[in-house]
């Protein structure tokens, strides 16, 4: 069943790098009726996209690691062990905005791309959803300091297999969706991946 819903008023409240929207909406209650009107303001993100570069020849995984303001209160500190992301811009695709990011995040070329899922990432308060990716790569020589300056990037990258990441994600070193999400699918798709490598 399909229910239904009514946004009675829409404003933003804020608008530079991010938004911040303020809606009143009232919508139809599993028990019948609606809903009175109530008040709830959204960060609009948008559409992110990430993707995990996998080496299926040596199962080993690329990963990278950066300064994140969002975790400054973070008892371990603010730099988190991520996959590759980024944000579309006009006129790209999820597909394009994988392989952009992974050059210039990791210096990554990618040869082909899986779809991983597309999942909301905090909905009860941002519009932003997250369109996930596998990545296969050749991982020989990858590694350094990348990143682009204009946009305050420094980012490490590394390679590691991907049975120590996957440890990483289970011992809690890992602390980002997208990341959690992309390695739990390859620790289930891995032997798939490495099987049409050859």
């Amino acid at each position: 069943m399909k229910y239904q819903w009514k946004l009675d008023k829409h404003k933003t409240l804020f608008e530079k790098y991010f938004k911040l929207d303020e809606y009143s909406i009232s919508h139809e209650l599993f028990a019948g009726g609606n809903s009175s009107v109530f008040t709830r303001e959204i960060f609009e993100r948008g559409i992110v996209v990430a993707v995990l570069p996998y080496d299926p020849r040596r199962d080993r995984v690329v990963l990278i690691e950066q300064f994140r303001a969002g975790a400054i209160d973070d008892t371990d500190g603010p730099w988190l062990i991520e996959c590759v992301a980024g944000v579309i811009e006009s006129g790209e695709s999820e597909q394009q905005v994988a392989l952009r990011e992974s050059e210039e995040e990791a210096g990554c070329s990618i040869s082909s791309l899986e779809t991983i899922s597309r999942y909301y990432v905090s909905p009860g308060g941002t519009t932003e959803h997250c369109s996930l990716f596998c990545g296969i790569v050749d991982s020989e020589g990858i590694g350094g300091i990348h990143g682009l300056a204009h946009e305050h990037e420094d980012i490490r990258v590394f390679v590691v297999d991907s049975a120590e990441a996957y440890t990483w994600v289970r011992k809690g070193k890992i602390r980002s969706s997208a990341t959690i999400i992309a390695l739990q699918w390859l620790e289930l798709n891995k032997t798939r991946l490495r099987e049409q490598s050859g």
